[in-house]
């Protein structure tokens, strides 16, 4: 059905009485996110744009510069009230869209300097005219590019002199959808899938759309669109049954520059082959994939490749069949192989039934213990899809040790912006300070300067393909991510898979202007909000980098002795004594060895490790002295009482800004850190008790423990 877009200040109104498009009407600031294009109220302002606004031209022709003309459109059209003339005739034009291939000698542009998605914004003024240029190596480059203009423009940039030349610095740009076609979301905290409902696609295609819109804008080239805990629905996305609806939504987000891929079942054979196993290395498993390959992209010639978790956590995998992960993956390599396909092989593989009061097991060693002797052996379009740490996504844990580690074998960065351990989006917990971190962290693998950052672009070992990706936070609440300001961490995480090296404060000053406007007040009050939620949150719940002590399985809510699949409570191996995991060589499980000599040598040593890490590489006595010169024990009494008083005041903060953002937003972020400071007091006191109880040991400030 032909849909009529009619303008209406910062949304579009759909006539159709579509789920989505009432949304828009009646949640218009919570829906937008951040592509609200506000109308411009400084005259002087809307003057100066509209000199570069009014007539755009258009050289060249596809989805993907169609989607970057109509994103212009809207965004011009709302922000300063007036409709472009478009055509493809460039002289008389103040806006002009091309790519290399279209733009001849209009503009100066070294196309060597560009790589793919790379694009040139430039201002030009010849003969009394002046024309901005929206230049890409390729035709996402074109709409990154438009992109950046409105990005600009939202934030009240000067156009008069723009000079800019933007190369994205990771390869994969990704997200994870973890959608149930039932339309659950595990780890979803923001309502049900925009992708499925009652084991079928959903019709609201239209959102589906602005969810593209709202990753392109950020420079996201790849969506998996479903669960990497394939069940026995979602194993039936790659037949014939599902396959046209999976094209639909491709589609969808090709015109956005975003490449689909899929998690597959590793056992597809057996649940809808009709072959008896599903071992890699068997003929007829390996060419019921190549034919299942071939059929898949028949209804989609550019398909991403498959995403894959096996031998985890009850998944299937090559384990059955006494073959290893090179086995598997490279089974899979190989399908896809003849059609550019890639295979995104997850590293979340420990035995999840084994004994937790053995003090010499340890789940932080089974990704290295794995993969690392496997280099080598992966096809070369295989990646390694690692988490960021080599427990679960904790609100602290050390930095995977298989970054690097591998210099034969493409690699990639595996973040969750849904926030699972760090509050569900019930808490504010803003973690693009955590990713720097991460980023930041050298693992020496080629001496000093062997960035995390460098190992998944692909510059320190010439990786074929490499990236980062992350398991995406947005349900269908009309505000996408529950939490309103959970929608920071979305626009945090494509801005810092474009560019690594862009810090914390400045993606957080343009999601600000972009979202709530350029109030003084509102940007440093809300700027101080995110940038500090992350400490306030880790001084809450769980110490010194120790990790979990959250419910079991749903994973939200204090329990000291709380740890998946743990029924003895002993994973942290608090006694009377001490608390910690002894995860050194010397002493414990020999963990710090996986790491290069430097940062073995860091971690190794009591005194040299960070207070942050401790209990993560240590065991400890509660007597022991950090840094600051406070003993261990203190240092949990101090922090749960601190972590309360800072999480009260971000309500106060907040409820400063009560005539300055709309009411809709006002009311719910505050209802939610009302929700954060209560229940950050419920964790104060089951901690701080516990602790207490363990060691028989006062709070030294006679603080109440119960």
């Amino acid at each position: 059905m032909k849909m009529d877009f009619r303008w209406h200040g910062s949304i579009v109104e759909n006539i159709s009485q579509n789920t989505t498009d009432l949304l828009k009407v009646e949640h218009k600031e919570s829906y937008a996110a951040w592509l609200q294009y506000k109308n411009i109220d400084d005259q002087t302002l809307v003057n100066n744009y509209k000199q570069w606004c009014g007539r755009i031209s258009i050289l060249g022709a596809s989805v993907v510069i169609e989607s970057a003309k109509k994103e212009l459109l809207l965004g011009i059209s709302s922000m300063l009230g007036i409709e472009p003339d478009c055509s493809s005739e460039p002289m008389q034009a103040s806006l002009v869209l091309a790519t290399n291939a279209s733009i001849v000698d209009l503009v100066d542009v070294d196309f060597d300097q560009l790589n793919d998605d790379g694009y040139v914004i430039k201002t030009v003024t010849s003969g009394g005219k002046n024309t901005i240029f929206l230049v890409g190596k390729n035709d996402s480059g074109v709409l990154y590019a438009a992109f950046h203009l409105l990005r600009l423009m939202q934030n009240r940039k000067n156009l008069q002199q723009l000079d800019i030349l933007e190369n994205p610095k990771n390869q994969l740009r990704m997200l994870n959808q973890w959608d149930n076609m039932d339309g659950s979301i595990e780890r979803g905290y923001a309502g049900n899938s925009i992708f499925y409902k009652e084991n079928e696609f959903s019709d609201e295609l239209n959102r589906i759309e602005d969810y593209a819109r709202l990753l392109s804008s950020v420079g996201i080239n790849g969506i998996a669109i479903n669960n990497v805990n394939v069940h026995k629905v979602e194993t039936d996305l790659i037949t014939s049954r599902l396959l046209p609806k999976v094209a639909e939504v491709a589609g969808i987000f090709r015109a956005y520059g975003i490449t689909t891929f899929l998690s597959v079942n590793y056992a597809s054979t057996i649940t809808i082959g009709n072959l008896s196993t599903a071992d890699p290395l068997d003929p007829k498993v390996r060419q019921w994939w190549k034919d299942k390959a071939e059929e898949i992209y028949s209804y989609i010639p550019d398909f991403g490749g498959f995403l894959v978790k096996a031998d985890s956590e009850h998944r299937p995998g090559p384990f059955t069949y006494g073959r290893n992960h090179a086995d598997g993956a490279n089974m899979l390599a190989e399908a896809l192989q003849p059609f550019n396909g890639v295979v995104l092989w997850r590293c979340f593989v420990y035995n999840c039934l084994q004994d937790w009061r053995d003090r010499t097991t340890d789940r932080a060693r089974a990704a290295y213990d794995h993969f690392k002797p496997l280099d080598g052996h992966f096809h070369d379009n295989v990646i390694l899809q690692i988490k960021n740490g080599p427990m679960d996504f904790q609100v602290r844990e050390g930095v995977s040790p298989l970054f690097g580690a591998m210099e034969n074998t493409n690699q990639m960065l595996e973040f969750q912006v849904t926030q699972e351990y760090t509050g569900q989006q019930r808490h504010l917990c803003y973690l693009v300070p955590q990713w720097k971190e991460v980023l930041d962290f050298d693992t020496f693998a080629k001496g000093k300067g062997s960035e995390v950052k460098k190992v998944v672009d692909g510059s320190l070992f010439q990786y074929k393909y490499s990236g980062i990706t992350a398991v995406s936070n947005i349900g269908n609440d009309y505000n996408w991510t529950g939490h309103t300001l959970a929608q920071a961490n979305l626009y945090g995480f494509g801005r810092l898979t474009w560019n690594p090296d862009l810090s914390a404060e400045t993606i957080t000053d343009e999601w600000i202007g972009q979202t709530f406007g350029h109030d003084e007040l509102v940007k440093e009050l809300v700027t101080k909000m995110l940038l500090k939620s992350w400490s306030i949150y880790e001084k809450y719940t769980s110490p010194l980098g120790v990790g979990w002590m959250v419910n079991p399985h749903h994973h939200y809510g204090p329990n000291v002795d709380g740890y998946e699949y743990d029924v003895w409570g002993t994973y942290h191996f608090a006694d009377w004594k001490g608390i910690g995991v002894d995860r050194t060589e010397k002493t414990g499980t020999g963990y710090t060895s996986q790491y290069f000599k430097e940062n073995t040598d860091l971690y190794e040593d009591l005194k040299t490790c960070p207070d942050e890490l401790l209990l993560f590489f240590h065991n400890v006595p509660y007597t022991h002295k950090l840094k600051s010169n406070v003993t261990v024990i203190q240092h949990i009494y101090n922090t749960h009482f601190e972590g309360v008083e800072e999480a009260e005041g971000l309500v106060e903060t907040w409820s400063q800004l009560k005539e300055k953002i709309d009411q809709e937003r006002f009311e719910d972020i505050l209802k939610r850190l009302q929700e954060q400071a209560n229940h950050s007091k419920e964790w104060r006191d089951i901690i701080n008790t516990y602790f207490y109880r363990k060691s028989g040991i006062k709070d030294e400030k006679n603080r109440k423990i119960y």
